[in-house]
């Protein structure tokens, strides 16, 4: 774990953890290190921080990383009502809002035992909604489950601010090289 602040929320985190003797790879030890403040921090985006099309969706969400390790982190998010819909019992965050959280928790994950010259596109990511979301702080703990040469098996676990279990999901993370189409910048 790192000297990041955990805002409360990652202290004895429950969730998926990865297996035992995972080596986290060159995207996690060389590319992400502490900023200014010593908070764990993205490189910044081509074009700026909101890159070349406009805002990233963890600055128009709000997500805060709270926790950041090999083959596993945790990603919350303070839920407004206004990503809500209505119901009798009172406010639900929209489903595809939470799937979205638990996704950037498993990627996550991922990233952090990739090296430098990889990256990744998801083929496949199943979600189980067990309880309501509802508006408020919200944490999506992402492990991975297996490493393999081609491809990364990754599982989160949503969680309210009572440590409530909300939703479960599981993906498969297919490894690609960084440079090129299906990657993530151009060579």
């Amino acid at each position: 774990m790192t000297d990041e602040p955990d805002h409360g929320v990652a202290t004895a985190l429950p969730g998926p953890t990865p297996p035992d003797g995972l080596e986290p790879g060159e995207r996690f030890t060389q590319q992400w290190g502490p900023s200014e403040s010593g908070r764990l921090e993205a490189p910044s985006r081509p074009g700026g921080p909101d890159g070349p099309d406009g805002p990233h969706i963890w600055h128009t969400l709000g997500y805060r990383r709270v926790l950041w390790e090999p083959g596993r982190t945790a990603v919350a998010w303070e839920a407004p009502e206004a990503y809500c819909f209505p119901s009798a019992g009172g406010p639900i965050v929209q489903g595809g809002l939470v799937t979205a959280l638990l996704d950037a928790a498993m990627g996550g994950a991922t990233w952090t035992v990739l090296d430098a010259q990889q990256a990744f596109l998801t083929a496949d990511l199943r979600v189980e909604f067990l309880r309501t979301a509802t508006p408020g702080l919200l944490t999506a703990v992402g492990a991975v489950v297996r490493r393999t040469r081609r491809v990364v098996f990754a599982a989160a676990e949503l969680f309210d601010d009572t440590f409530t279990l909300l939703a479960t999901s599981r993906c498969t993370q297919v490894v690609l090289p960084a440079a090129g189409r299906a990657g993530r910048h151009d060579s």
